[in-house]
Formats: structure tokens, sequence, C-alpha cells
């Protein structure tokens, strides 16, 4: 799975931001802001990658138990599906 094409991850004043670009912009309304950890993972999805290499990406980067990886990638997941961004 990926990020759509069409939205891009800018930092605005120290925060991250997903901002819709092209026809995107047209069909999507609203603002994503993402975390580090989160704009982490958004920058490992410009590429197709599987749940357990963001699982494995997010060990190599952070400090944290596999079980806590595995939660964070599921919850960032799931709001991607729900703001439909994801092709998968």
């Amino acid at each position: 799975m990926k990020i759509k094409e069409g939205y891009m991850l800018r930092s605005v004043a120290g925060q991250n931001i997903v901002v819709p670009v092209g026809d995107a912009a047209l069909s999507f309304n609203g603002m994503i802001s993402l975390n580090g950890s989160g704009a982490f993972l958004w920058s490992a999805m410009t590429e197709d990658v599987s749940r357990d290499e963001l699982v494995s990406k997010l060990l190599s980067e952070y400090d944290v138990e596999p079980q806590v990886a595995a939660v964070g990638v599921d919850s960032f997941l799931k709001k991607m599906r729900e703001a439909k961004l994801l092709v998968e």
C-alpha cells in the first residue's frame, strides 16, 4: 500500500501538514496534521510498503517496543483509510 498521488506533506510553521494538490484539491476538503512519527510513516509510504515493513521502519527509527510500534502503525493506517488517502 502507499499514499495516493495528489497529496504532499509540507512543513508549515513547524507543523507537518498534508496538502492536496491538483485534482485532489477539488475532492478533498479539510486538513491533516501529522506528528513526527506520522510524518515519518507518510514519507515511508511514498513507495509501496506492507504494514509489517512500516512497523519495521518505525522500530528502526524510534526507540519503542514492537507492540507499541504495531499499534501506532495500525492507528495511522486506519486514519489514512478513513480519509481515503491509501492505494492498497
